[in-house]
């Protein structure tokens, strides 16, 4: 039965930092890209950061240098380090896994149930 389960979202201030974890199971988290999505009220889900297989990671543009994507592959968990929160990061984080790189949610076939992460003004 595969899972995954975020965890680390909360209420934090502007210029705030947060770590969202992401553990996996059951399936061989070493032959999948991660990534992380992200879904505001009343907006799409959109792509917020993704690592391959080998760990190559690429970030949307609103990232701007601010969020760290990471993987350790012996403990099946991926990582969304956030700093310098803004209240326009408010949303629901979700993390996904596929076998496919890309940046398009509807190529990840995992899904977990999303954390939620509010920034204050």
């Amino acid at each position: 039965q595969v899972q995954l389960v975020e965890t680390g979202g909360g209420l934090v201030q502007t210029g705030g930092s947060l770590t969202l974890s992401c553990a996996a199971s059951g399936f061989t988290f070493s032959n999948y890209a991660m990534a992380w999505f992200r879904q505001a009220p009343g907006k799409e889900r959109e792509f917020v950061a993704r690592t391959t297989w080998t760990a190559v990671t690429a970030y949307a543009d609103f990232v701007a240098g601010r969020f760290t994507i990471s993987r350790d592959n012996a403990r099946s968990t991926a990582y969304l380090q956030m700093d310098n929160l803004k209240p326009e990061d408010t949303a629901i984080y979700y993390c996904a896994a596929s076998t496919t790189i890309s940046r398009l949610p509807s190529l990840y076939g995992y899904w977990g149930r999303g954390t939620q992460v509010t920034v204050s003004a």
